[in-house]
């Protein structure tokens, strides 16, 4: 099996970290120090090698160093499918973000094609009791590991909401200023939606054909208020233009994919992820995180880069283990962070270490 696996990281004025060089091999990077001290900002810039805004969804002017007052760089050196890739990211004061690949230019979905990047944070812990905003991102950022040209498919369809939007908000009632915006709607989000239900069913078989000590989540797309989504890219169009006198009176436009919300269940005991404890929340997302990785792996032909901030402080040893375990079944580089090198006892000899330490507001990095 190919494999995907960062050798070289630098930074360069990037959040916390002035300069750094990290150096590592394709095992998993487990990286240890004080709340503060710089971890997360490690995979925050691993995370910038795939398209987006990154695990954290900042702005580019809000990566670079407090008070520094210039750009920064995030570069590496990756093996993706045997083929060794310069992949660089850079932001400066009063431009647009820049992408290089091997030292040309090239656009963010370029990076989704060479690097497939897959993360777990703290703030996705809430992911199946708060809005279906937050669900929608994690589907569709499973979907864009999957498939790098949905990126351009889910901007594509929000270019022309919004500016439907601005028709609707401003009362146009002209049909002629609607149809064209439709049309782009209905195209666009009839990909978006059949993106989707292929990554919904290559999760559910990655689920059930996995030896997993993590519970399976079953997953459903639905509609608000009963409402079916039309799978054509003309009935879309269709429902939209019959909605229009609805979508008036709320000044938004009340139908399409960017209406779903992901539902999960938890499969062994057939109760809702929304109703489960915290604990299995957690569990059922690293189940996803690891079933999205076994799909990448079949589909890709090589495991994921898997970005874990803080995981293993919310597991007992057994279910630590257990992930650790199933990491290196994987075969991935996972980037993981814990605040006490403790808690990767259970991975010894087959991780690296790094230690990263605070001094005078600078993030300093120790290889072990």
């Amino acid at each position: 099996m190919a494999e995907l696996a960062v050798h070289t990281l630098s930074l360069a004025q990037f959040r916390s970290h002035a300069r750094a060089k990290i150096t590592v091999d394709p095992r998993p990077v487990a990286i240890h120090g004080a709340n503060g001290a710089g971890k997360t900002n490690i995979l925050e810039a691993v995370s910038l090698l795939s398209p987006g805004r990154g695990l954290r969804r900042a702005a580019a002017d809000e990566m670079g160093r407090i008070d520094a007052g210039v750009g920064w760089r995030v570069s590496a050196e990756i093996t993706s499918l045997d083929l060794v890739h310069e992949l660089e990211t850079s932001w400066q004061p009063n431009t647009s973000r820049k992408v290089k690949i091997n030292d040309k230019a090239a656009t963010q979905t370029a990076l989704g094609r060479i690097a497939r990047v897959l993360w777990l944070i703290p703030a996705m812990d809430r992911l199946w009791i708060e809005g279906a905003d937050g669900r929608r991102r994690f589907l569709d950022r499973a979907t864009l590991s999957l498939e790098p040209g949905h990126a351009d498919v889910v901007l594509a369809y929000e270019k022309a909401m919004r500016e439907r939007n601005r028709l609707l908000k401003d009362g146009v009632r002209d049909a002629h200023w609607y149809r064209a915006l439709e049309t782009q709607m209905g195209k666009a989000g009839a990909q978006i939606a059949a993106n989707r239900a292929m990554t919904l069913d290559m999760l559910e078989a990655a689920q059930r054909s996995a030896q997993t000590a993590f519970p399976t989540a079953h997953l459903s797309l639905e509609q608000p208020e009963g409402q079916a989504l039309p799978s054509s890219a003309d009935d879309l169009s269709e429902a939209l233009a019959d909605s229009r006198v609805a979508d008036l009176a709320a000044g938004r436009s009340l139908v399409g994919p960017h209406r779903s919300d992901l539902v999960g269940r938890y499969a062994a005991k057939d109760v809702p992820a929304r109703d489960c404890s915290t604990g299995e929340q957690k569990a059922l997302l690293i189940s996803l995180i690891l079933a999205n990785g076994r799909a990448l792996k079949d589909s890709f032909g090589a495991p994921p880069l898997l970005l874990l901030d803080e995981v293993s402080a919310h597991l007992d040893p057994a279910r630590r283990a257990a992930l650790y375990d199933e990491i290196g079944a994987l075969g991935a580089q996972a980037w993981l962070t814990a605040t006490e090198p403790e808690l990767f006892a259970e991975l010894g000899t087959r991780a690296q270490y790094l230690e990263v330490q605070e001094v005078g507001g600078i993030s300093q990095i120790t290889q072990e």
